[in-house]
């Protein structure tokens, strides 16, 4: 039987081109076999110029082939991973190469032409969308880090400065940061045992003292003349002129506080949860009270574009327009929230809400809440937690005062999820209220509670100075030698962990010979009881005896 001749195949690098070492070899050894001399190149050149001459003689060839969509076999019948499995050792394999390159060459133009180009970052706005503030161009971005602005919280105009300004004081404020930061991180190793400012930090203090010493106690006539031009020239599509108004520090951190809301409205704008400057509620018609609201809230999109969203003080049904909820009220039997009444005192009262039983107004709730809430998550899974709802009574009904809610089960001994004090009610007490009515069902659970971290700025606030007069309180109150932290959080329900950061905050704690005293500070306690004095017997505080409630046994 005679031998087959053995055919070789092209070397493929590893950028799918031909390897022309490898090629050379082979052509090298095969030249013997080959006809003639000439090599491997040459053949194939020769080759595919006849071919393309024989395709101008006969049209009807070229059009067979530019017709032809299916790549060409190899002999298992698959079709070719790559060039290199193409055969060209025979006379007709450049003609089968030519045809696959012309071919994938057609296939990736035609691909190309139907593929969407793809856009650079700064050309994924909506160039329809124009900012709303009279004689801008939409150019620029309060932040100094976009291109483009479509709301007035971004617009440099409106603000009085220029795109460029924007820029150089987005430059200075993240200089400003990366030395904070690095400062932190210097003193962050000896920050358990050194709660006492540094010498920097104390003579940073003391330079903030005298620049707002140095401010200026009123406008004066050329400066008033200035302001009530410019109200009168723009009226309310710019913001006021501010300087003068405060020292400059002061000015700089409210500069500060402004390019940051606006790039988190930009951020959330790029995540798709607001559109341009339309898709987000801005205010609430609540009861008797118009509220601004602060943050996006997942409403359904029929009801987030419309800017204002009214919603019914009982039964926290949201609706489009005023009318709708005229006639709503005309039909509402709800006066108070559902669920039972645990806790009345005067005009307080505080209802207990099961999510489970209560599905849809616990919803509401929450919808609600996030509007003037940065951190909150939870809104439509609500069944595992009990709403606690505090109200103010009239004759007309029970007014939503605020509420927190808290999980049935919680592994942790969390106190609560998620608390609120609605805009209306706040800097009136209601807000340590709610936290002191928390910490009392702690203590009728004979549990030890926390709250759910991360908490939102004002609710940081809040249980801060909560936690501050309760130890004061306590300290006031104590008459033996020793004090101890676990004696603390068994009497009053707070975790220890926040005890020990409260006596840090106060520099009542110490490390001395390997061992963590308390102090008493007596000029903090008499500070705190003059305050208590002056505000005499207030209202807003919660009367344990007045609480009937008992702790759930299940879920």
């Amino acid at each position: 039987m005679p031998r087959r001749r053995q055919r070789h195949m092209p070397g493929s690098g590893s950028d799918g081109t031909e390897d022309s070492d490898s090629s050379a070899e082979r052509e090298q050894t095969n030249s013997s076999e080959s006809d003639g001399n000439m090599p491997k190149r040459q053949r194939l050149t020769r080759a595919s110029t006849r071919l393309s001459q024989s395709s101008q003689d006969t049209p009807d060839l070229k059009r067979a082939v530019d017709h032809d969509e299916s790549p060409p076999l190899t002999p298992t019948g698959n079709a070719p991973s790559s060039e290199s499995e193409l055969d060209i050792s025979s006379p007709n394999a450049s003609h089968d190469e030519s045809q696959a390159k012309d071919q994938v060459s057609r296939d990736s133009d035609k691909d190309l032409s139907h593929r969407p180009k793809r856009r650079r970052c700064h050309e994924t706005y909506n160039f329809n969308m124009k900012c709303p503030t009279p004689g801008c161009n939409s150019l620029g971005h309060l932040t100094g880090k976009h291109e483009r602005h479509f709301a007035v919280s971004g617009c440099p105009l409106y603000h009085n400065l220029s795109a460029d300004e924007c820029k150089v004081k987005a430059i200075s404020r993240e200089k400003q940061e990366e030395e904070v930061k690095t400062q932190e991180e210097s003193n962050s190793r000896h920050a358990t045992r050194n709660q006492t400012p540094t010498s920097k930090q104390s003579r940073y203090k003391e330079q903030v003292a005298e620049m707002r010493k140095g401010r200026n106690s009123g406008l004066q006539k050329e400066q008033k003349e200035k302001h009530m031009e410019h109200r009168q020239t723009h009226g309310n599509t710019r913001e006021p002129l501010l300087e003068n108004i405060t020292s400059e520090y002061d000015l700089e951190l409210f500069r500060k506080a402004q390019a940051r809301a606006s790039e988190d409205l930009e951020k959330l704008r790029i995540q798709g949860q607001i559109t341009e400057g339309s898709n987000m509620i801005k205010t609430i018609l609540f009861g008797r009270y118009e509220l601004d609201t602060w943050y996006h809230s997942p409403y359904p999109e029929e009801y987030a574009r419309l800017g204002r969203l009214y919603v019914c003080e009982f039964c926290l049904k949201y609706m489009k327009s005023q009318t709708i909820l005229r006639r709503h009220m005309a039909k509402c039997v709800w006066k108070h929230p559902p669920g039972d009444e645990v806790y009345r005192k005067g005009a307080i009262s505080v209802f207990e809400v099961d999510g489970k039983k209560n599905k849809i107004y616990c919803q509401n709730l929450c919808l609600l809440a996030k509007l003037f809430l940065d951190h909150k998550t939870l809104y439509y899974d609500v069944e595992p937690f009990l709403f606690y709802v505090m109200t103010e009574a009239d004759n007309t009904g029970c007014h939503l005062v605020g509420y927190f809610s808290k999980e049935k089960n919680s592994f942790l001994n969390y106190n609560v999820s998620c608390i609120l004090t609605m805009p209306q009610y706040m800097r009136q007490g209601f807000g340590k209220m709610l936290i002191d009515f928390s910490y009392l069902l702690s203590k009728v659970e004979e549990k030890v509670g926390s709250p759910e971290r991360p908490l939102s700025d004002l609710g940081l606030i809040s249980y801060r100075s909560y936690w501050k007069e309760v130890l004061l309180r306590y300290m006031y109150n104590f008459q033996g030698k020793e004090i101890s932290i676990k004696e603390i959080s068994q009497e009053t329900a707070v975790n220890p962990v926040d005890i020990v950061s409260t006596l840090q905050s106060l520099q009542m704690l110490k490390y001395w010979k390997g061992k963590h005293l308390v102090l008493k500070r007596q000029d903090l306690i008499d500070e705190w009881k003059a305050k208590e004095i002056k505000r005499g017997n207030s209202n807003k505080t919660i009367d344990p005896s007045s609480l009937k409630w008992t702790p759930p046994k299940g879920t």
